[in-house]
C-alpha cells in the first residue's frame, strides 16, 4: 500500500468520526453511496 493510499484511508476514517461527532452520518453515507453509484454509471458509459 502506498503512502498516498494510506493517507486517504486515514482521512476517510477521520472524516467518518467527525461526521459521527457532528451528527451528520446519514448525509455522509448518502453522499458516499451516490458517488459510488454515479462513478459506476460513468464507467459503464465511457468504457
Amino acid at each position: 500500500m502506498s503512502l498516498k493510499s494510506k493517507i486517504y484511508k486515514f482521512l476517510r476514517i477521520w472524516n467518518d468520526v467527525d461526521a459521527v461527532r457532528k451528527g451528520r452520518v446519514g448525509r455522509r453515507v448518502g453522499r458516499r453511496v451516490a458517488g459510488k453509484g454515479s462513478g459506476k454509471l460513468l464507467r459503464k458509459l465511457f468504457k
